[in-house]
């Protein structure tokens, strides 16, 4: 990743969009509060912010999703009013979602045309939309097969076809909303050499993310939000993660994680040759072999669907085993003989924090309260002769919301009416106060704020200190090598490959991501990332 040019800096001076005292409110909250943004011309411009500063809900004005209640709109330099997402595209400005928004069995040639057709003839409008394809992948480099099926794109490629369906619906202006979230990291490296073709050819380039890295790394500028207001503007080169992460949270956070060299001891929990068939037949697990020892946190990297969902939910006990055998805690050998269930896990002391919260973790309807003992129900701490006793039940989740910061603190308040971030706080007190031997991590900070994500990685670390195990699985990198005292790696539902944390760089499990194979000596790591 190349930062950018000053050169291309100064000249950028003219504005291509300009927001000027935005506000927007939902009911009783107000999401957005007099907000001013100006992009300029030619620019890539990042927006930085905790969850629920109202990043997403200004670009929604923005692309037409939401109409702002008060504040004005300039493109050009001249006043525009957006009531709708087809108003925003007629006016130049295309949105690329976190979630593609593609049909996966037309080509890609039939996704960039859907919707925008031209002429009564679908034969001539398709050969002028291929003419057009063609000219804008030889202009910025988006070279795509038009007549592949997108289902067999690769996650990389599939966005590079969004890109292409908004500019060639004309967008001078495109929104990227977490764009690298589902990426390897060499897929990551070639679409910011993608950003920085459209910025050199004069698109203006807005790009949403939570990684200070990719900021620092891209952008040409940096606005801040903070509930709900526009904080802070700055040049790029003016600034370091260090002050954009200060000033999002509006105290000092450190981005880097301490910790000490691991003690590793026995293996708490083992899995010999794993093998997982779905529903239809697919095997999402490959002869899947790892220990889990005391005081050491292992880390899964790989891009989601490569097998770690499936894996989770056997360790956990969610799914039964079909074919190898898994050593819990306390020595019970389980295979696919017996038919164990994450209750009888829970209870040989495995905690599991799963990958999707609101699917897994709890259950929206019920009170945070019954969600800080879901699985626990039965314990006897929480029950009278006959009835649960409330009282106890509240009074515990007040202390787990104390402790982790869960807000609001209020127990009889539903798990919906959390925001994400809080509804992840509150599924992580529950299971690592409980200090279980084994803990399943899946994606602990996602959708959770930098502040909270320092508090819940200094939690990790110090259950490690204390001689449990940690199994970690996340899509972000960063993450993985700041926690783990070790690093598997997985792709097509097999392990590809290990390396120590502290060896691990994003270009070694990159390429490891991608099923290559990488060396730990320097000299050989030189030449693997040469030949790739």
């Amino acid at each position: 990743m190349s930062a950018p040019t000053q050169h291309t800096q100064d000249q950028a001076t003219a504005l291509a969009i300009e927001l000027t005292n935005i506000n927007k409110a939902f009911g009783p909250v107000q999401a957005n509060r007099d907000v001013n943004l100006a992009v300029r011309k030619g620019t890539i411009h990042g927006i930085v912010g905790e969850n629920g500063a109202g990043k997403s809900t200004l670009m929604s004005i923005l692309y037409g999703f939401y109409e702002a209640d008060s504040g004005k709109i300039q493109l050009g330099g001249k006043p525009l009013k957006i009531q709708n997402s087809r108003q925003a595209i007629e006016s130049g400005i295309g949105m690329v979602h976190q979630h593609f928004m593609l049909v996966d069995r037309f080509t890609v040639l039939e996704n960039i045309m859907l919707g925008a057709e031209s002429g009564a003839r679908l034969n001539e409008s398709r050969d002028r939309a291929r003419q057009e394809l063609q000219r804008l992948a030889d202009e910025f480099g988006l070279n795509v097969d038009p007549d592949i099926v997108t289902s067999e794109l690769s996650v990389g490629l599939q966005q590079r076809v969004e890109i292409l369906k908004a500019l060639y619906r004309g967008a001078e202006i495109l929104i990227l909303d977490e764009p690298t979230g589902v990426l390897t990291p060499q897929e990551a490296d070639q679409l910011f050499k993608i950003l920085a073709t459209l910025r050199n050819r004069g698109v203006s380039v807005i790009l949403i993310t939570h990684k200070l890295q990719e900021i620092m790394a891209i952008t040409d500028y940096v606005s801040v939000m903070r509930q709900g207001t526009m904080v802070a503007e700055r040049r790029t080169s003016d600034t370091s993660k260090e002050e954009l992460a200060e000033l999002m949270v509006g105290r000092k956070v450190l981005l880097k994680t301490e910790k000490d060299e691991r003690q590793a001891g026995d293996a708490l929990m083992q899995a010999r040759n794993i093998n997982y068939f779905d529903d239809k037949g697919v095997q999402r697990l490959k002869d899947i072999n790892l220990d889990l020892r005391s005081g050491e946190i292992v880390g899964i990297a790989g891009v989601s669907g490569n097998g770690q969902t499936e894996l989770m939910e056997i360790l956990s006990g969610m799914v039964p085993l079909q074919e190898g055998a898994l050593t819990l805690p306390d020595g019970t050998k389980v295979d696919s003989s017996t038919v164990p269930d994450a209750k009888d896990f829970r209870n040989k002391s495995i905690g599991h924090v799963p990958e999707d919260r609101l699917k897994s973790g709890m259950v929206k309807a019920f009170k945070a309260q019954e969600a800080a003992i879901m699985g626990f129900h039965d314990d006897k701490a929480y029950n009278g002769t006959i009835l649960m006793d409330n009282k106890k039940v509240e009074a515990h989740c007040l202390e787990l919301m104390e402790a982790y910061d869960v807000r609001p603190a209020d127990p009889s308040l539903k798990s919906a009416n959390f925001s994400g971030g809080n509804q992840q706080k509150l599924v992580l007190a529950r299971e690592m106060e409980r200090r279980p031997s084994v803990l399943l991590v899946g994606q602990p900070t996602r959708g959770v704020d930098i502040g909270a994500i320092e508090f819940i990685h200094k939690n990790l670390i110090r259950m490690r200190d204390e001689g449990h195990a940690i199994l970690l699985v996340s899509v972000e990198l960063e993450e993985i090598m700041s926690l783990s005292d070790r690093i598997l790696v997985m792709f097509d539902g097999q392990i590809v490959g290990e390396i120590e944390g502290r060896n691990a760089t994003t270009q070694k499990l990159g390429l490891m991501m991608g099923n290559a194979k990488v060396s730990e000596t320097p000299e050989e790591q030189a030449k693997d990332l040469q030949e790739a």
